[in-house]
């Protein structure tokens, strides 16, 4: 009888210790989720911003200039 009630004991002891970080959890991830939902991350930047990106005369390239360049770059 003793071991039943330490074995039921011990398994509350573990669900309660599971729900409890289980909860804690749900909560943190809520909170990042609040804290980032009004974060624009594609808005324009302010300031003096340099576009980094130049246009490609694709008229004078062919598809294998494009594939070397490609490959060179590494991308």
């Amino acid at each position: 009888m003793k071991t039943w009630f330490q074995l039921v004991f011990q398994t509350l002891k573990v669900f309660i210790l599971f729900t409890g970080c289980t909860i804690l959890f749900y909560y943190g991830i809520m909170w990042v989720n609040e804290e980032y939902q009004d974060y624009h991350r594609y808005d324009e930047p302010n300031g003096t911003a340099v576009k980094v990106s130049a246009n490609v005369d694709t008229e004078k390239s062919t598809w294998f200039d494009r594939i070397v360049l490609f490959y060179l770059n590494g991308e």
